[in-house]
């Protein structure tokens, strides 16, 4: 019917949407992957309707044998969770990349669904909010981390008993985020290595900032971690 090519239309130019940032920033699902999981999630929701209402006019079935049209719906939304693991990384550097973009591919199944049983309003509302999530939070945080930016690093400690000390010092004085004992590189007993992450002024240059974490007490010489 028209009401099925408009639904299915509107799916994927929502999902499109949604996608283009995703697709400008070279993330891994853009445009073609919302488009196509908005899409697939109305059509469930539309056969999941389909079923109902055509089960519900055969007087041969009885109360127990009708189809509950959430079933399926709540099926999209959790199973939706394999495609947008699928986008998420760990980098070498032990950060986590993707989880915006599994998110998004999360709200465009929600769309979706919201398109499949007809309630556009609702469906286009979210469309823009989030557009304006993808666009000006990110502007945002942008905006808050100008003077800033992370930095992966490697100390080597003099021995274990410097690790505890240096752990509650980066966390207090210099921002750290992430954290690993690891052998030490240079071979050298009792030295102890430790991977780090931490925010750095953004106006210092890699030797600046390396030094002063060389600096620190007990510190016998700091790397970029790459």
């Amino acid at each position: 019917s028209v009401w099925v090519v408009i639904s299915m239309g509107v799916a994927v130019l929502i999902g499109m949407g949604i996608g283009v940032e995703r697709e400008l920033a070279n993330h891994p699902a853009g445009m073609k992957t919302h488009a196509l999981v908005c899409l697939g999630a109305a059509i469930t929701t539309m056969i999941s309707a389909e079923m109902c209402y055509s089960l519900m006019g055969n007087e041969m079935l009885d109360a127990s044998s009708k189809v509950d049209m959430s079933r399926i719906a709540s099926g999209v939304v959790s199973g939706i969770g394999f495609i947008g693991a699928g986008t998420i990384i760990i980098t070498k550097r032990r950060q986590v990349k993707g989880l915006t973009t599994a998110a998004g591919l999360w709200t465009a199944a929600s769309i979706g669904l919201a398109v499949g049983i007809g309630f556009y309003v609702g469906a286009f509302m979210t469309v823009i909010a989030a557009m304006l999530t993808f666009t000006l939070i990110t502007s945002l945080e942008k905006f808050l981390n100008r003077k800033r930016r992370r930095m992966a690093i490697y100390l080597e400690l003099e021995d274990v008993d410097a690790v505890s000390p240096m752990l509650e010092m980066l966390r207090t004085e210099y921002g750290l985020m992430e954290a690993q004992v690891t052998p030490p590189r240079s071979g050298t007993a009792p030295h102890v290595g430790m991977e780090i992450l931490v925010q750095v002024p953004q106006k210092l240059s890699t030797s600046e900032n390396l030094k002063r974490f060389a600096d620190l007490p007990r510190v016998v010489f700091a790397l970029r971690n790459i």
